[in-house]
């Protein structure tokens, strides 16, 4: 059991960060190569989706996938941050869904183009209830999933991550500033797949339900 706290509203989210193929499986089921360093993408502010807010199959895609992940929430204002202090400036940590246009996204892979139409879209990024990290007996052991229609379609553990919690605040900082109220999607596992109106997706961490979502 965790303990969680409500988010109130999403409006002091500042950038967020997104981590592609963190996991082999899941690299390996797109038909991807797993990556030496980690892939760096981005979503607006505009991708978050409000809370009480409904989601709408967007009409530009025929083939809307979901990826569950863990998102940090980052606390303190950093920069250029050493891997062994970079524990200190997250303080929170939910489940996520980074929705993927993936027809638009396997044609612009095609022809060597950036991702932003496929990811980035407003309301493509679903964050849950906030867990302090106070809360997590061990954050190399953290179990998640996720069911579509009462069935389990995601699972994974923190600890199957390439890159780890500390690790990726830590690269990402050498590039980009980090600024209290970022998030961090930290990459899916295997089991992506695609929804349809009408599909109802709820996401835990451990045995606790962190949201729940239908797509409409």
């Amino acid at each position: 059991m965790v303990s969680v706290v409500f988010i109130t509203n999403t409006t002091s989210i500042m950038k967020i960060f997104c981590v592609g193929r963190n996991y082999a499986a899941h690299a390996q089921e797109l038909g991807n190569e797993v990556p030496d360093e980690p892939v760096i993408f981005m979503k607006p502010k505009s991708a978050m989706l409000q809370p009480h807010t409904p989601f709408y199959y967007p009409e530009f895609t025929n083939e809307l996938h979901y990826e569950c992940e863990l998102v940090l929430r980052i606390s303190k204002n950093g920069k250029y941050i050493q891997e062994k202090f970079a524990g200190k400036y997250y303080d929170a940590i939910t489940t996520g869904i980074d929705f993927t246009a993936r027809d638009i996204q396997n044609e612009l892979k095609a022809k060597g183009l950036p991702w932003e139409k496929a990811k980035a879209w407003d309301n493509s990024a679903v964050i849950g209830k906030w867990v302090p990290i106070a809360n997590i007996k061990n954050k190399k052991d953290i179990n998640f999933c996720m069911y579509k229609n009462k069935e389990l379609v995601q699972q994974g553990n923190s600890g199957n991550m390439i890159h780890n919690f500390d690790s990726l605040v830590a690269y990402i900082s050498n590039y980009f500033s980090v600024n209290i109220g970022d998030v961090i999607f930290t990459g899916t596992p295997a089991g992506v797949g695609e929804v349809v109106v009408g599909d109802e997706l709820e996401a835990f961490i451990e045995d606790e339900s962190m949201f729940s979502l239908e797509i409409k």
